[in-house]
């Protein structure tokens, strides 16, 4: 298989990278995450570790993103605090990021090979949630004949 990859959106790393550098503190908040919604806004927002697995900036970000409005995203990428660069989502994130936003766009890589990738080349041969979901009408129960 062969992966295309898409521009990078530099303003969008530049947003999270601005975020991890003044926003994660501690060991509670090592990660940030930006998004750009189809309609030019970016949506930010760090990760909340806790021991019992919390959730990863990508994830706190698709409830950021809802609660303004941003219900359509098309670009996303995570960064490490401590200048820790461009991180990659977790098997979780990737599974959650296709099912709510299949043509997402995820920036990867580090130094030089940073690249913008689409969601499904980070999972190929995935398991797509809504493609296995009943329609409405095939969940209505049968009537008595």
């Amino acid at each position: 298989m062969t992966t295309q990859t898409h521009p990078v959106d530099h303003e969008l790393i530049q947003a999270a990278a601005h975020v991890a550098r003044t926003r994660c503190r501690g060991d509670n908040h090592t990660m940030a995450a930006a998004a750009r919604a189809r309609d030019g806004q970016i949506v930010t927002a760090v990760n909340a570790y806790h021991f019992t697995g919390g959730p990863c900036a990508e994830l706190v970000l698709i409830g950021a993103a809802a609660t303004q409005g941003a219900y359509e995203l098309d670009t996303i990428v995570a960064v490490g605090d401590r200048d820790r660069g461009v991180v990659p989502p977790c098997g979780r994130c990737r599974q959650v990021l296709l099912d709510y936003f299949p043509a997402l766009k995820v920036i990867v890589g580090e130094g030089d090979r940073i690249r913008t990738v689409l969601i499904t080349d980070l999972l190929p041969e995935s398991y797509v949630w809504a493609d296995h979901q009943l329609e409405a009408e095939e969940t209505a129960p049968l009537s008595a004949s």
